[in-house]
């Protein structure tokens, strides 16, 4: 669980930081700012909500994060029958966002700004029928920002809140599901799932996708769908994205990581839970993953202008 304490920190942290961007014109913007507030609020109310303690038998000493970072790669059970007990959850998801926001700072880099913002705004451009000096003020704003240290910096903070309100989102549905499916499974337990199950996916995803930034020329790197990674390990690499948007969608969802998270997934649910049976924890991992190859499809449906 989180300690009062530290929303009170968090907050305060959030409020300065407001503050400086808002009166003492610190170039950082109010993103960071507004994100910890909220990430404060946030830590203020789930700290309400007790820690459960599974029913019968001994708790096993907690597993060191070094030791969860090991298992689970080779023994995921394991680390997720540890988590019943022990639900760590804090630094593996600080480990995951760091990951994304140094993919994500090195693929600007990469690709520079200017081309990034230039194409973006263009598409922005052609679907809502902007006038041209809107759209050139547009592209002078965003590469400024794109540009500006200490907002590029205020995106590792966004980049946490926003890992850590969809990982808890999940636990929330975690916990409902396993509850209809006759299993039990508190709130913290199913944060953990949440974040260590997407731990190893990212791991592999990002550091092959940094390495691939590199050896690949940035004028063959899409400046919209290089940005969620560059490991081409689903099926979407049959086909060519702005011929068939939403067919690419629906192929994305078929992948290696893809499946690999699925996998993690139900191993979570099944050992961090209790009174749930294999079977269940593989249906309500399917049920996650068909809602995220019918938002692939949809975004395919709606954006399919920017990937061309």
């Amino acid at each position: 669980m989180v300690r009062r304490t530290y929303s009170y920190i968090v907050f305060g942290v959030g409020l300065l930081l407001i503050i400086a961007a808002a009166v003492l014109k610190v170039p950082i913007g109010i993103g960071p700012g507004a994100g910890l507030c909220f990430l404060g609020l946030a830590f203020f109310g789930l700290s309400f909500i007790p820690r459960s303690q599974p029913a019968g038998g001994d708790a096993p000493a907690p597993m060191s994060f070094p030791a969860k970072l090991a298992g689970i790669f080779f023994e995921p059970s394991n680390v997720f029958r540890n988590l019943r007990w022990h639900p760590h959850w804090l630094f593996a998801l600080i480990l995951t966002a760091l990951l994304s926001f140094a993919y994500s700072t090195a693929f600007v880099r990469r690709l520079t700004p200017e081309r990034i913002v230039s194409f973006t705004t263009d598409k922005v451009a052609e679907q809502f029928s902007l006038p041209p000096e809107r759209v050139a003020q547009m592209k002078e704003t965003q590469i400024a920002d794109a540009k500006a240290p200490g907002k590029v910096a205020g995106n590792a903070v966004t980049t946490f809140v926003a890992a850590f309100v969809l990982a808890a989102i999940f636990a929330g549905l975690y916990m409902l599901l396993v509850l209809l499916f006759g299993g039990r499974l508190g709130f913290w337990q199913a944060l953990s799932v949440a974040v260590w199950a997407s731990v190893p996916p990212v791991i592999i995803g990002r550091v092959l996708s940094l390495v691939l930034l590199f050896l690949k020329d940035p004028d063959d790197i899409h400046p919209v769908l290089g940005q969620g990674g560059l490991v081409t390990d689903n099926l979407g690499a049959l086909i060519k994205p702005a011929e068939h948007p939403i067919l690419f969608g629906l192929l994305s969802a078929f992948g290696v990581l893809v499946f690999y998270h699925l996998w993690l997934t139900a191993t979570g649910l099944r050992n961090a839970s209790e009174r749930l049976s294999s079977g269940s924890a593989w249906t309500i991992a399917i049920i996650f993953w068909g809602i995220g190859l019918l938002f692939a499809v949809a975004s395919g449906a709606l954006f399919g202008g920017f990937i061309s």
